[in-house]
């Protein structure tokens, strides 16, 4: 099994928040798309779990707060006439609270299936 070294992984991780998508990625890298995916997961593990460990009684006199919308395979409004819709196709939000400007997040929620 091949593993990725420490410049691949970071340049993969930086393509990837610089918001380019999966497929781009593995075209830039000649990395897999199962590779790219896994790493992905794996640094939101790492993520989460500093997070949970270091952000404690943060001291914040202001956070902002922000929601994004996106879907999964398809529109809410268009699952029920899908074909192959998998179980959690549909609208995803996301909400994110942040201390201010050049701030990590210091929070945030994923819910599927909701309708605005």
């Amino acid at each position: 099994m091949n593993k990725l070294d420490r410049e691949a992984r970071s340049r993969i991780l930086h393509l990837l928040c610089e918001g380019n998508s999966i497929r781009a990625v593995t075209r830039l890298t000649g990395s897999s798309k199962k590779a790219v995916s896994k790493l992905m997961v794996d640094a939101g593990q790492a993520a989460s779990w500093y997070q949970d460990r270091v952000f404690r009684n943060l001291t914040c006199k202001r956070i902002q707060v922000d929601e994004i919308w996106a879907f999964v395979y398809a529109k809410q409004k268009n699952v029920a006439g899908a074909k192959k819709a998998p179980p959690n196709a549909g609208d995803v939000w996301t909400w994110t609270a942040i201390k201010g400007a050049h701030y990590p997040i210091i929070g945030a929620l994923v819910l599927f299936g909701l309708s605005a």
